[in-house]
């Protein structure tokens, strides 16, 4: 079975996955060296040290075990994962119950999140949580709140006022203790993870991010319903939420394969009427490349 790879470029920015309902979600800004869940860990995965969960149903968690040991595997430094707080032990138990099965458990590195707690990964780039409007499990158990992520680039900027100074006043400035730079946050990707509409989409950090990943999950009218009881986002809901987003490109995700694409653009055509709105694309028909979905790497030499 092929599996399918998307890969969305704008701006210097690149987003590499794959996002179908039901079966695996992920999403890597590789030169971020960052990525938002975990799908099943395939290969784009594996060489980013930072990820970003969403939440633990299984099409965006299922790789968690397999991400932690390939980079072992491949002597890459144990990865990063950031996630919901009260999914810390859960999925620390889970890594002690594959080394019972495996024979060795990875070094992994499991950190908590809350939202509008920022993560600092470099000085110059910051992700930030927010709460998302999506019930985590069914049948009425939610043990932990979904989250989504923005990535935020961070900038100092030398105050309008000290623009004409020149080097040595700046410094003699800051030796006094003078602040002569102010903080500019530049949004650049947001990701919602699985979600109905909710405020989230009034931050400024998400509805001005450069781009928006949102989902999509449901587009045939009568699964309106199916969309309102699991928390997500149906086709219809888009006139409401797009006059609201200030964002260049707005890249619809986890599109059920129940809808083919070319299905899928042309009721996004007829919901958002003449002229609809050119920031708007599925993620899954960008550049589409095909792999096979079994992983190809050698088994140690003592396997």
């Amino acid at each position: 079975m092929a599996h399918p790879i998307a890969e969305f470029v704008h701006g210097g920015l690149r987003l590499v996955g794959s996002s179908l309902a039901g079966e695996e979600s992920y999403v890597t800004a590789p030169e971020l060296n960052l990525a938002f869940d975990v799908g099943r860990a395939q290969r784009d995965l594996l060489a980013v040290d930072h990820v970003f969960l969403t939440h633990g149903h299984m099409d965006h968690a299922a790789g968690i075990a397999y991400y932690f040991s390939q980079r072992m595997f491949l002597d890459n430094p144990p990865g990063h994962m950031y996630v919901p707080e009260i999914l810390v032990d859960p999925i620390r138990r889970l890594l002690r119950v594959w080394a019972d099965i495996d024979g060795n458990e990875p070094p992994a590195n499991i950190h908590a999140v809350q939202a509008g707690t920022d993560v600092i990964l470099r000085r110059d780039l910051i992700v930030r949580p927010f709460a998302v409007n999506h019930p985590c499990l069914r049948r009425g158990r939610c043990p932990a709140p979904a989250l989504g992520y923005t990535a935020i680039e961070v900038r100092h900027k030398l105050i309008d006022a000290y623009q004409n100074l020149t080097g040595p006043q700046l410094v003699e400035l800051k030796k006094q203790g003078v602040q002569i730079t102010r903080r500019l946050e530049i949004p650049l990707v947001a990701y919602c993870g699985d979600t109905a509409a909710g405020n989230f989409l009034d931050l400024d950090y998400v509805r001005n991010s450069k781009v928006l990943l949102l989902e999509c999950t449901f587009v045939d009218p009568d699964h309106l319903d199916r969309a309102r009881a699991g928390g997500h986002l149906h086709i219809s809901d888009l006139p409401a939420i797009l006059p609201r987003l200030n964002n260049e490109k707005i890249v619809l995700i986890h599109l059920s394969r129940r809808t083919a694409l070319a299905v899928a653009r042309t009721v996004l055509r007829q919901t958002l009427g003449p002229g609809g709105d050119e920031r708007v694309s599925f993620f899954m028909e960008h550049r589409q490349r095909w792999r096979p979905a079994v992983r190809e790497s050698e088994p140690p030499a003592e396997a």
